[in-house]
C-alpha cells in the first residue's frame, strides 16, 4: 500500500502538471476560449457515454493486468503528445483525437486502479485507504501545479506532457509487485445471496453485462440516494474555482494572487478533511447527506462574507466538511455493492458524475451572470441544503409507512449521527 500510494502521488502530480498547461496550450494553438472548453468536453465525453461499459470490462478482466495496460497506454498518449509538440506537429484536430483516446482509456483505468488499491488492505481498513487516496490526490494537485510552473518556465510545455508520461509508466512498473491482502474487501465473498456454508445460492451470481450493472445500481436505494446527494452538491456547489474566483476578484475587490491564497486554503482543508475521514469505520449515506448539507450552509455564509479574511476563515471548515463527505461517499460507493459488481457500479458512477460535472459549470455560469457571485453561492447552497432536507424527510415518511405494514420486532438501539462524526474527529 505504501508503494501504491507513492505511485499515485507521482501520477497525480504528473496529471496536474499536464492539466495546468493543457488549457494554455489550446489557447496558444487556437486563440479561442471556446476551443478550450471543447477539448475538455471531448476528453470527458467517453466517461459519459462509455463509463458503464468500461466498468463491466473491469469486472471481467484481471484487475492488475487491466490497470497496468491502461496506465501504459495513457503514458504512450502523453509521450506522443510531447513528441508532436516538440516537433511542432500538434494541431487542434490531433489534440482532440488524443484527448478522446485519453477519455476512452480512462473509463477502464479509473475503476481498475480504484479497486486495485482497495484490494491491498484488509476490509476493515478500506475507509482509511480511501481517505489516504484523497490525501494523495490533494497533495499531488498542489505539487503538480507548482512543478508545472517551474517545468514550463525552464523547458516549455513539452516537459509537462513528458513528465506525465513518466508518471504513468512508474505506476505501471509498480503494479506487478503489489500483493492483495488476504481479507481484502474485494476478495471477500458477500453474505448477500449465500448459504450458511458460504456457497452462493443458484442464480445469485450477477450477470456481467453493462445493462446488468446499470439495473443493479438503480435497484440499490443507498446508491441512488448517494448519487442524488452528490449530484446536487456537484451541480450547485463545489465549482469553487469558478464561483470563488468571481467573488474574490469582484465584490471583494481582491486580485488573482488573493484567489491563489484561497485556492491553497481549499487544498489544505481537503487534506485535513481526508485525515479526519480516515477515522470513519462505517460511514453511511445519512452521514454523507448531513455533511453535504453542512457544507452547503457554509457555502451560503461564504457568499455573504464581507471581506477576504472572513472568506478564508469560512473556506477552511467548508473544505474540511466537504472532504469528509466525499471520502465517506466514496467508501459507501466502493463497499455497498457485491464485490463482483463493483467495477460496473464505478462505471455507472463515472457516467453519472461526468454528466453532472459537465452540467454544473454552464449552469453556474448562468447563475453568476444573472445573480452575481454572492447570489450564485447563496442560492446554490440553499438549493443543496433544502434538497437534502426534503429527501431526508421523504425517506423518513416512507420508512414510517413501511413499518406500519410490518409485524412488531424487537427494538434496535439507534446509533446517533453525532456519535459517528465524533469518532471521526
Amino acid at each position: 500500500m505504501r508503494w501504491w500510494s507513492l505511485a499515485n502521488l507521482v501520477s497525480n502530480a504528473g496529471t496536474w502538471m499536464q492539466l495546468t498547461v493543457q488549457n494554455l496550450l489550446v489557447l496558444q494553438i487556437t486563440g479561442s476560449a471556446a476551443a478550450t472548453g471543447l477539448s475538455l468536453a471531448v476528453q470527458a465525453g467517453p466517461g459519459l457515454l462509455l463509463g458503464v461499459a468500461g466498468g463491466a470490462m473491469v469486472d471481467r478482466w484481471p484487475r492488475k493486468v487491466t490497470a497496468a495496460v491502461s496506465q501504459t497506454v495513457l503514458g504512450a498518449v502523453a509521450f506522443s503528445t510531447a513528441a508532436l509538440l516538440a516537433l511542432d506537429l500538434l494541431n487542434m484536430p490531433v489534440l482532440l483525437a488524443l484527448a478522446a483516446v485519453t477519455g476512452m482509456v480512462s473509463t477502464i483505468d479509473g475503476p481498475a486502479t480504484a479497486l486495485l488499491g482497495n484490494d491491498l488492505v484488509p476490509a476493515r481498513d478500506l475507509p482509511s485507504a480511501i481517505a489516504l487516496g484523497s490525501m494523495v490526490h490533494s497533495a499531488g494537485r498542489l505539487i503538480g501545479t507548482a512543478l508545472a510552473a517551474v517545468a514550463v518556465g525552464a523547458f516549455g510545455s513539452t516537459a509537462a506532457y513528458a513528465a506525465n508520461g513518466v508518471s504513468f509508466l512508474f505506476v505501471a512498473a509498480v503494479i506487478p509487485f503489489l500483493r492483495p491482502a488476504a481479507d481484502a474487501a474485494g476478495e471477500m465473498v458477500s453474505k448477500v445471496g449465500t448459504h450458511r456454508t458460504g456457497r452462493k445460492k443458484p442464480g445469485s451470481v450477477p450477470k456481467t453485462g453493462s445493462r446488468d450493472g446499470l439495473a443493479y445500481f438503480l435497484g440499490r436505494p443507498r446508491l441512488m440516494a448517494l448519487a442524488a446527494v452528490t449530484g446536487l452538491s456537484s451541480i450547485f456547489g463545489r465549482n469553487y474555482q469558478l464561483t470563488l474566483a468571481v467573488l474574490v476578484t469582484g465584490p471583494l475587490h481582491a486580485d488573482e494572487s488573493d484567489f491563489g491564497t484561497i485556492s491553497t486554503v481549499l487544498a489544505v482543508g481537503g487534506i485535513v478533511g481526508a485525515m479526519i475521514a480516515g477515522r470513519l469505520q462505517n460511514p453511511s449515506v445519512r452521514l454523507v447527506g448531513a455533511l453535504a448539507a453542512a457544507g452547503a450552509l457554509l457555502q451560503v455564509a461564504a457568499g455573504l462574507a464581507p471581506e477576504l479574511l472572513v472568506l478564508a476563515l469560512l473556506v477552511i471548515p467548508m473544505a474540511v466538511v466537504e472532504s469528509v463527505s466525499d471520502t465517506a461517499g466514496a467508501t459507501v460507493l466502493q463497499t455497498d455493492p457485491l464485490p463482483e459488481m463493483r467495477g460496473r457500479v464505478l462505471g455507472v458512477w463515472r457516467s453519472a458524475s461526468t454528466g453532472w460535472g459537465l452540467a454544473g459549470p454552464p449552469l453556474l455560469g448562468l447563475m453568476l451572470e444573472y445573480a452575481g457571485a454572492r447570489g450564485a453561492l447563496v442560492s446554490g447552497g440553499l438549493l443543496i441544503a433544502v434538497g437534502i432536507a426534503v429527501g431526508a424527510l421523504g425517506h423518513r415518511a416512507r420508512s414510517r409507512r413501511g413499518r406500519r405494514g410490518r409485524p412488531l420486532a424487537a427494538p434496535v438501539a439507534p446509533v446517533p449521527l453525532l456519535q459517528e462524526v465524533g469518532r471521526a474527529v
